[in-house]
């Protein structure tokens, strides 16, 4: 059996793109909280505020670090892996992912390092403003990956001379066509993936019974902050649908499973897509809604996957079930953060046992929608790397063979469960520490500052 590189080139990058997602998904709306509770504890002085930001920030520090060290492996299989396509877009993106080292990795970095060691030996204020400057960094850094990344499904502001990219319009280029959909959709899935952990760790220590008081206050800081962003997600997602089908019609097309284009065209909840056959078995669906929601019009013409030819269509079952378990969390995660509303009388919401216990299984559910929604992304714009303009085939490495790409597939696959492995371990030794943790951890500062009595010095 002859090892295709092209295929096992796609498979190791969407391993190594699904791996490293979830990590800077969680951490941008993760930084964000943090300093949201650091600046509490400027403004009030509340040690409470202090543990509950140290607790988190050590969270933060290992998944940051996981992100990092996923992330540098992408950089690599672009030169090893697509070498062609590298070269190619070489003139726009090498500039645009350098400088989000430049602008964001750095000062995530640096500032990184006075929010985890500066407690207690820098001012508060000065630690605040540390928390604030990694959030900032992180929206950066989201800021220039987004962009190559929409540039990649919209190309705008370069032109083709001998299969080179060269930029005429920088501007045009960085704000594509779809950049701005795709930036707020992913910030506002930032933050709801960093909702959903909060409200989770938070709901298992008031099981536990473990520091109630503050994790009760982080809780019902955080189901109000869910309750506007996930409806917010779903109109954000509306536009960003609207706009995929304007520019990249045959990947929602996919995402429909509407092989023939039709006016009044049905919203499928269930279908079995059949590429070889071309069509669907065993569909259920709601008549004309997807036309309505699309165009806004029940009669509104929908665009079919067979408009372009087997060799061109996207996987099409791959992105018709990716798409519908992600609007089914994103359904699922409206219907939580409402009953959290509710249950706000009396504050049910925080001795409801079986809300708590909801609370905690929901924290996978954001994960599972941003894998989705990246499945829907990056397969919906096969078989292209520059939608429309360089394939898959003619972006990879010409002298890359099967047996190559299959050794260093395996290879990520051993490490990165490692990483995965020893990360998972230490999360929950930080999360089962808790709190108290961070409490005693701040009692050892105030002691080492005091003097010591006489019995503790001839001990010492």
């Amino acid at each position: 059996m002859e090892l295709d590189p092209l295929l096992l080139s796609r498979i190791q990058f969407a391993f190594v793109v699904s791996f490293h997602a979830i990590f800077p998904v969680f951490t941008i709306g993760l930084a964000s909280y943090i300093a949201l509770i650091y600046g509490l504890a400027f403004k009030t002085n509340d040690p409470k505020w202090e543990r509950l930001g140290g607790f988190w920030t050590q969270v933060f520090a290992v998944v940051f670090g996981m992100g990092v060290v996923s992330g540098i492996v992408m950089s690599f299989q672009f030169g090893t892996n697509w070498s062609n396509f590298s070269l190619a877009t070489a003139n726009f993106l090498g500039p645009v992912l350098s400088y989000e080292v430049v602008t964001a990795f750095f000062l995530e970095a640096a500032f990184l390092g006075v929010l985890l060691f500066g407690r207690g030996k820098v001012p508060n204020g000065v630690h605040f403003f540390a928390a604030l400057m990694v959030s900032i960094g992180t929206f950066i850094s989201s800021f220039w990956i987004l962009s190559a990344n929409s540039w990649m499904q919209t190309p705008a502001g370069v032109e083709v001379r001998d299969g080179i990219y060269h930029v005429v319009d920088w501007s045009t280029a960085i704000f594509n066509d779809s950049f701005w959909y795709r930036f707020a959709h992913m910030g506002l899935a930032s933050f709801l993936t960093g909702g959903f952990v909060v409200a989770g760790v938070s709901a298992w220590f008031l099981i536990q019974k473990r520091d109630t008081e503050l994790h009760r206050k982080a809780l019902s800081m955080t189901l109000w902050l869910l309750l506007l962003l996930t409806p917010l997600q779903v109109f954000i997602g509306d536009l960003h649908g609207l706009n995929t089908l304007k520019h990249q019609p045959t990947k929602v097309a996919a995402m429909e499973g509407n092989w023939d284009t039709q006016k009044g065209a049905p919203l499928l909840l269930f279908a079995i897509p059949d590429q070889e056959q071309q069509t669907n078995h065993f569909e259920v669906g709601i008549p004309k809604l997807a036309s309505f929601i699309l165009t806004h019009d029940w009669d509104g013409e929908i665009p079919g996957v067979k408009e372009q030819p087997p060799e061109l269509q996207p996987n099409v079952p791959i992105v018709f079930w990716s798409f519908r378990v992600m609007v089914a969390m994103g359904l699922l995660m409206v219907l939580v953060a409402v009953i959290g509303l509710f249950l706000r009388r009396n504050r049910a919401y925080m001795h409801s046992r079986w809300y708590l216990q909801t609370l905690r299984l929901m924290t996978l559910s954001p994960f599972i929608a941003v894998l989705a929604g990246w499945f829907v992304t990056e397969v919906g714009r096969a078989p292209y790397l520059v939608y429309g303009q360089m394939t898959q085939a003619e972006g990879l490495t010409p002298s890359l063979t099967g047996g190559m790409a299959l050794f260093t597939l395996i290879g990520y696959f051993l490490v990165y469960a490692c990483v995965f492995a020893a990360g998972a371990y230490y999360l929950t030794r930080v999360i089962r520490t808790g709190t108290e943790g961070a409490e005693q951890h701040d009692d050892d500062k105030h002691r080492a500052k005091r003097p010591l009595s006489a019995a503790e010095a001839s001990f010492d």
